[in-house]
């Protein structure tokens, strides 16, 4: 009753590999692009008819039809809510975390828009996996560990002081010691985006001890660039350092 039947049979026939040789090889791509805004017309309660689809596109063999599919993967969350996203689209999500660089990007930069929508439980569980984006597949794509401090920033509010202090610290530090000063500079803002977190949730317990990691691996560092970035740090955490000195 939303749009015709013929209409939607001949969406869904676009990821047939015939009509790729001999129509569009491109076709399978324009599909994924337009997967978002077809579910959303259907409607979460018509999701059944595009999950087959989807999960089609998901494993082509095209790493741009994985791409569109993980740049949008946020997108279809919020139109399928939590339930549907927990059963058919984390299973997705996860595949794109370990695809290529390309992929992975598309899902980095929504991390956040994606983390947020599940339940804490669950979101909980990817702590553990952002360790891996410090990694890629050419180390020379510092864009991409630029976009992964920018997203941190952003999930520090979906985790508690303690899981923050567990993981992300870890990659905070190592962000800020990246060998491209762009990296660099957001992690430092990053490392007082933790220590304003800790402050704000009176964990000063934590925010000391991470001070005094700082000052260790920054301060007395015998590199002057990584007394530089203990500089910077103290610029970008102004009110937070000055909040523990006082205590």
């Amino acid at each position: 009753d939303i749009i015709p039947q013929p209409l939607l049979d001949q969406y869904l026939s676009m990821t047939d590999p015939a009509r790729a040789q001999t129509v569009d090889t491109e076709i399978a791509k324009h599909c994924a692009y337009s997967l978002p805004g077809v579910a959303l017309t259907l409607g979460r309660q018509n999701w059944h008819c595009l999950k087959d689809t989807y999960e089609t596109l998901a494993s082509d063999v095209q790493w741009k039809v994985r791409r569109t599919l993980a740049f949008s993967i946020h997108e279809l969350a919020v139109i399928l809510g939590d339930q549907l996203t927990a059963a058919d689209l984390v299973p997705i999500f996860n595949g794109f975390l370990k695809d290529l660089d390309e992929v992975r990007i598309g899902v980095l930069k929504h991390l956040y828009d994606f983390l947020k929508l599940l339940h804490a439980d669950k979101r909980r569980e990817y702590l553990y996996q952002l360790q891996e984006f410090v990694v890629t597949d050419n180390s020379r794509n510092w864009r991409f560990r630029y976009e992964l401090a920018e997203q941190l920033i952003l999930i520090l509010e979906l985790y508690n002081p303690n899981d923050v202090y567990d993981y992300l610290r870890h990659i905070a530090l190592t962000l800020c010691s990246d060998k491209v000063s762009e990296v660099r500079w957001i992690s430092f803002k990053l490392v007082g985006a933790i220590l304003q977190k800790f402050y704000a949730n009176g964990a000063n317990a934590l925010g000391l001890n991470f001070i005094n990691e700082l000052v260790v691996r920054f301060r007395h560092c015998s590199k002057w660039v990584g007394r530089q970035a203990f500089a910077f740090i103290c610029q970008v955490g102004m009110f937070s350092f000055c909040f523990y000195v006082y205590i």
